[in-house]
């Protein structure tokens, strides 16, 4: 069997993601390292992400171990990952998902509707601010940064009344809760690959490839694939305000996407069905362009709001 090693964030939910695909790995008999690597993103913590500007903020530092030879595969937040690698990379699996939703946290209240005119909702998120401002534009919306347990802490601590977080990581971790209202995607879009994992390895490995391939889940890889061609078309990474969220409906592809203005003014969605995932994805991301999404994204960039891969 093969000695493989993973590369990784440090964060408790990135360390959970790499230790739970080194135990699949180990019960096949492989020996299996782990390194943690710090990446630009882990580093700064204290600006919103829409205003950072790296893509692949999260990944850079991770794909130079790769490159380097340091570590043999690496594992992602799919949502982290950009839309095209860097060349000399790809990914060898993308596991089964998790709930690809988001979910409202809160200590006091049990769903959006139920906040009081004027509450302070965390999110750094501008996909999930632009979509709370369209239902509820009363609301405040506070920067929210930092890993699980610091957002639910300061969630705890009162200095907001609700929090706006993935279920995936949530679920990971076992930390639910807060978790008042799971939110459907057809009030809150979800991020393109939002509770999926991407294994990325260098191009060409076959030797590490061939280890990986019992780790890839065909309805996550489609589903995803179409997400992200989606997100690919418009030209956006998870910092703007763009949700993608595939499903199989009776054999075959079903997308639902959203391009939203950041102040939620203005939110376009697109529904279709498909049986290519890129093709699919591509033609709902041509339509909303059409429809006005070029205009609302031109617009964001304008604002000087960039768009880097977000946790």
């Amino acid at each position: 069997m093969a000695r493989l090693r993973i590369g990784s964030r440090g964060s408790q939910l990135a360390l959970w993601q790499a230790h739970h695909i080194r135990a699949l790995l180990q019960e096949r008999g492989h020996e299996v390292e782990l390194e943690i690597i710090k990446t630009t993103g882990d580093k700064i913590t204290d600006v919103a992400l829409a205003k950072v500007g790296t893509k692949g903020m999260f990944t850079k530092e991770i794909e130079e171990a790769l490159a380097e030879g340091r570590v043999d595969l690496a594992v992602h937040s799919l949502k982290d990952l950009p839309t095209e690698l860097s060349p000399g990379f790809e990914i060898a699996a993308i596991t089964k998902r998790e709930n690809p939703r988001d979910v409202f946290c809160s200590k006091k209240y049990s769903a959006i509707a139920n906040l009081p005119q004027g509450a302070r909702v965390g999110t750094s998120s501008l996909r999930r601010q632009a979509q709370l401002m369209a239902m509820r534009p009363d609301l405040e919306i506070h920067p929210l940064r930092g890993n699980v347990d610091t957002r639910l802490r300061k969630l705890e601590a009162g200095e907001y009344d609700a929090i706006i977080l993935a279920a995936a990581g949530l679920n990971r971790l076992g930390k639910t809760e807060l978790v008042k209202q799971v939110i459907p995607s057809e009030i809150m879009c979800p991020a393109a690959g939002q509770g999926a994992l991407g294994i990325e390895i260098r191009a060409g490995d076959a030797g590490t490839r061939q280890h990986l391939v019992f780790l890839d889940d065909a309805a996550a890889r489609a589903t995803t694939t179409c997400e992200r061609a989606l997100l690919n078309k418009l030209g956006g990474g998870c910092q703007v305000p763009i949700g993608a969220s595939a499903e199989m409906r009776n054999g075959r592809l079903h997308l639902e996407a959203i391009v939203a203005h950041p102040d939620g003014t203005k939110v376009l969605r697109e529904a279709r069905d498909g049986d290519n995932p890129v093709a699919l994805g591509e033609a709902v991301g041509d339509s909303l362009l059409q429809r006005g999404g070029e205009a609302i994204l031109e617009a964001v960039y304008g604002q000087g709001v960039a768009a880097p891969q977000q946790p």
